[in-house]
């Protein structure tokens, strides 16, 4: 039982991301703080052993390092990083890696449809004020949680974690 609430909580979470990053291009800390407790809290539940739990630790604290080193020069944004981060410490090793992977692959599909959105709209008779507060703006930031929540959707029926709920 405590599994499934677990579950639905990351991918509840997931989606608040999601939801704050459209509406205004940040992901506030409580949504990756809520994960990371969140996992403190689960990985007994969801049949962690102190090994698998040093791996997901592991796992995290590399997609953040290497998320910092993109956040460094503005590449991606802090909350995006963190959402990242948490989302490999629930998925650990190597589901975290395939997670990563399909939320960069889900980011590459969401900056192409956005371009060609964006394209679209310039040919229409809307105002700018009216795009000015949503991804459809020229020169807007990409809300990255969509990726990155795909990337955690898509790979949770799949994952080591996801095999409680279903066993």
């Amino acid at each position: 039982m405590i599994s499934n609430i677990a579950l639905l909580g990351f991918a509840f979470l997931m989606l608040c991301a999601v939801w704050y990053d459209v509406r205004s291009f940040t992901i506030p800390n409580w949504v990756p703080g809520a994960l990371l407790v969140g996992w403190v809290v689960a990985a007994p539940f969801l049949g962690l052993g102190w090994m698998d739990a040093g791996l997901s630790f592991l796992t995290g604290l590399g997609v953040l390092a290497l998320g910092m080193a993109l956040w460094a020069p503005g590449w991606v944004g802090g909350g995006d990083v963190k959402l990242l981060a948490t989302g490999a410490l629930w998925f650990g090793w190597p589901d975290g890696l395939a997670f990563v992977l399909i939320a960069v692959a889900a980011g590459g599909v969401l900056a192409v449809i956005l371009v060609i959105a964006r394209q679209i709209v310039n040919m229409l008779p809307i105002s700018s004020d009216v795009l000015g507060a949503t991804a459809l703006a020229q020169g807007a930031p990409v809300p990255y949680a969509i990726a990155i929540a795909a990337g955690a959707l898509l790979v949770l029926p799949q994952a080591q974690m996801f095999a409680v709920y279903t066993g």
